[in-house]
């Protein structure tokens, strides 16, 4: 499970305008005609194509679990993708990302100053450079912790060090124990 990549799709999905298809049969049917066929969207599901067939006709309408979540997961993949598109680029053009997030975090620093990790809850809106790269390290596959690494480089810019007018001498933040976390467009 990515908690930053899983995060990041819940903030796009929020800007659908319409509601993905909720029974299987629906999300089956949607499946088909994006994928031009039952048999690309059997292999897709690991299931037969002739389970998909039955899906399609609304002979089958309760999944198993796992099914259920594959299937459902795919198609929110693959839903309203130029509305997806455009919530993603008015982020990183004009509008930036807000992190809602509860944490450990802490930060390297001179000596003297109380830089022990504790535990924090913020609320911070990042600048459109730090959603651009955030989205554009998810499109490229970047590991969770690649994400977690430019989260903790915006808070430490945006919160911590207020875009260059105080806390000079940071270095490193550091980003752990997330009990939390929430991204908004």
């Amino acid at each position: 499970m990515s908690l930053f990549g899983d995060g990041l799709d819940a903030a796009v999905q929020k800007a659908f305008t319409r509601p993905a298809p909720k029974s299987a049969g629906a999300q089956m049917r949607y499946l088909v005609k994006q994928l031009k066929g039952t048999k690309t969207v059997a292999q897709m599901l690991r299931i037969s194509q002739r389970t998909v067939e039955r899906y399609v006709k609304d002979q089958i309408k309760k999944p198993r679990p796992d099914l259920a979540s594959r299937l459902e997961r795919e198609v929110k993949a693959r839903w309203q993708p130029q509305i997806r598109a455009r919530a993603r680029q008015k982020a990183a053009t004009t509008g930036g990302i807000v992190i809602d997030t509860q944490a450990r975090i802490g930060y390297t620093a001179p000596i003297g100053s109380t830089d022990e990790d504790r535990l924090r809850h913020l609320t911070v809106a990042l600048p459109p450079q730090y959603a651009a790269r955030l989205f554009e390290a998810q499109e490229q596959g970047a590991a969770d912790q690649r994400l977690q690494e430019i989260a903790a480089e915006a808070l430490k810019e945006v919160y911590f060090q207020d875009r260059g007018r105080r806390a000079g001498q940071l270095e490193d933040v550091r980003f752990t124990d997330i009990q939390h976390l929430e991204f908004g467009l």
